[in-house]
């Protein structure tokens, strides 16, 4: 028996994963779609003993006897996002994600990401890419998701916090699901970032004929039909994270927080829905950090997790988006209640888009093939 031992892999840059599809949002939250129903019935694997940790993270010390140790500065983290997806995905792969605010007074972006994609069989590389665009979008590709099941489908204003990288994509996927959106209500610190958003607007979406900028977070909240916080910040304090008030709420409003975010107690009460896009995830992070939780991770699904322990909420107050993807529980029920949805990021996402990505560029010629060996040197 003939053995093939060669092992070539393609290299994808950013503009390759441009030309091979990664920002295509409405196929991106297709993919997320399907990712889901995955997740729900158990056809995926990623860390920690329960098989849904986020990752695993180094982490720097306060005060270190060595000069060269990198202080825990905000955003600081070097981590590696482990997965195995099957149904009609059936690879694996590893997001590596290094990110320092500091970043910013460089010209760089705050995270630096790389995907490497591998065939679930041999483990041998299949991709090494770029993963900036691919981590923003299936980020963003998951509030769309939400909003297809859980915002009303007359929706047409979006209240945005935080017009960054995130803000961008979650805009992008909530028109995806909803295209009725006409007007978006901001808030940002810089005016640089607003006047890019701005400009990303109107060039991409033409159908929004308003955008407000405003000047506080209740703002971004009045009546809006669907609302996201795409903050960046100090995390430790939950006093300091954005809140949402009740009061501040549209009936029938849609929320999806993929960053920082604190609810007042009218926002807790049991008869704003709370969906998490993975309960597993929320519960492996519970077990991981010292409590409470909610001032280390600061998503609204860690605080549900913080309420559980205070006896505020039980695990049957709490639902899963899987379950509703897959029909197995209720999506929205009238155009009264309101929903809110608890993002936290996922890296079967990234093994989900990565592999779409990566088809894409196999069957359009597009990226560097590059060769591990045609023969390993030890085996």
């Amino acid at each position: 028996m003939s053995e093939n031992t060669k092992i070539d892999f393609i290299y994808l840059s950013e503009p390759d994963m441009i030309k091979a599809g990664v920002t295509d949002m409405p196929s991106c939250v297709d993919t997320m779609e399907e990712m889901f129903g995955l997740l729900y019935t158990g056809d995926y694997r990623m860390a920690g003993p329960n098989n849904d940790s986020h990752g695993a993270m180094i982490t720097f010390p306060d005060e270190s006897p060595f000069p060269t140790m990198p202080k825990p500065t905000a955003d600081r983290r070097l981590m590696a996002m482990p997965a195995y997806l099957g149904g009609n995905f059936q690879t694996s792969g590893v997001k590596w994600y290094g990110s320092n605010i500091a970043n910013r007074e460089k010209g760089l972006p705050r995270s630096i990401l790389m995907m490497i994609l591998n065939d679930i069989d041999t483990g041998a590389p299949l991709a090494y890419m770029s993963a900036n665009l691919l981590s923003a979008y299936r980020t963003g590709a998951i509030p769309g998701v939400g909003a297809r099941y859980l915002a009303r489908k007359d929706s047409k204003v979006i209240g945005l916090l935080g017009p960054g990288v995130m803000g961008k994509t979650t805009v992008a996927a909530f028109i995806a699901a909803c295209p009725q959106v006409d007007t978006i209500k901001v808030k940002g610190r810089g005016q640089k970032n607003l006047d890019s958003f701005i400009d990303w607007v109107k060039e991409t979406f033409p159908q929004v004929t308003t955008i407000d900028v405003v000047d506080s977070v209740e703002a971004v909240v009045r009546g809006s039909d669907l609302v996201t916080y795409c903050n960046s910040g100090e995390v430790g304090d939950p006093s300091t994270y954005p809140i949402v008030k009740r009061e501040w709420v549209k009936p029938g409003a849609f929320l999806a927080m993929p960053a920082s975010c604190s609810l007042d107690d009218g926002m807790e009460q049991k008869d704003v829905r709370k969906v998490l896009d993975n309960t597993g995830l929320y519960e492996a992070w519970y077990e991981e950090v010292p409590k409470p939780a909610h001032n280390v991770i600061p998503l609204v699904g860690v605080r549900c997790m913080d309420m559980i322990a205070e006896g505020k909420l039980s695990h049957d107050d709490l639902e899963d988006l899987g379950k509703i993807v897959y029909g197995d529980s209720p999506a929205r029920q009238n155009d009264e209640e309101i929903i809110i949805l608890s993002v936290g990021g996922m890296p079967v996402e990234d093994v989900a888009w990565a592999t779409v990505v990566y088809r894409n560029a196999i069957e359009k010629g597009i990226g560097v093939s590059l060769n591990l060996w045609d023969v390993p040197a030890l085996r």
